[in-house]
């Protein structure tokens, strides 16, 4: 028997890059979206993208930089004002700056933080308070959350940490109706640089890699079972759990090589 729509949004951050949009048209299958991004032309293009495939699903958004708290909270005040409430939570926000860490500048240190990090969990600690009885929380982290990883160690670190939050969580609200999964992808064929990256990668990289459309369907299936972490594709859970059979420090200097080759400053 088909599932009924449930009550509520389902409210995604980052709705309007690649992976963000995968989750929109993915979610709409199940209830009405409440999006957010910066761009106030994107995600107007979004909703009628949406509304155009799902004309009984309400789609409504709000624009705003999450790096800023000021923007944060007018959002919030904006969901609150109209009575919004939640039943999933799909954090997908985030920046992929990879370089050096002696070549960020302090102000690039604070936005990559907060918006891989601080973000998530500022509209997480929202959403808990405007939830319906049943909640999904889907955090996208990365597979380079895994390990410490020179040349992309701000990733690595908040994605890491945002995986350790979900895990935390999880636990935390356990019996409370509330379901937590960290998705930990590798590559995401998304953006063009993010393409070149892959395929300069080369065959670790074709592996690695999977679509926007693939990583949200087995995210949702895996949070619908309140699965801890869900790293999706053979390959990935591969480079996850076999290296660690190796000394970190084995590791490290092979990731060091690889990944000092590459440089992007994204956003």
């Amino acid at each position: 028997m088909k599932e009924m729509p449930k009550n509520g949004f389902v409210f995604i951050s980052g709705a309007t890059g690649g992976i963000g949009r995968a989750f929109c048209f993915a979610c709409a299958k199940d209830g009405d979206l409440f999006l957010t991004g910066r761009s106030e032309e994107k995600l107007s293009s979004l909703k009628e993208e949406l509304e155009k495939a799902y004309p009984q699903r309400r789609v409504e958004y709000f624009a705003a930089d999450l790096t800023s708290e000021k923007d944060r909270l007018a959002m919030f005040s904006y969901i609150e004002e109209r009575g919004f409430t939640f039943f999933r939570l799909v954090n997908v926000a985030g920046a992929d700056v990879q370089k050096a860490f002696e070549k960020y500048t302090q102000e690039k240190i604070v936005f990559q933080c907060r918006v891989n990090l601080e973000a998530a969990l500022s509209l997480t600690h929202f959403v808990l308070s405007h939830r319906e009885k049943q909640l999904e929380i889907v955090n996208i982290s990365s597979i380079s959350g895994v390990y410490p990883m020179p040349y992309f160690a701000i990733y690595s670190a908040t994605k890491g940490a945002l995986t350790s939050f979900s895990s935390s969580l999880r636990l935390e609200m356990k019996g409370k109706g509330v379901k937590v999964t960290a998705i930990e992808p590798g590559g995401v064929y998304t953006r063009p640089d993010i393409r070149k990256d892959i395929e300069g990668q080369g065959l670790w990289g074709k592996l690695s890699a999977k679509t926007p459309e693939y990583v949200a369907k087995k995210s949702l299936r895996a949070v619908a079972k309140n699965k801890r972490v869900c790293r999706p594709g053979f390959w990935n859970k591969f480079i996850a759990a076999v290296p660690k059979l190796l000394p970190l420090g084995v590791r490290m200097r092979f990731i060091a090589r690889r990944w000092s080759k590459l440089e992007k400053d994204a956003f």
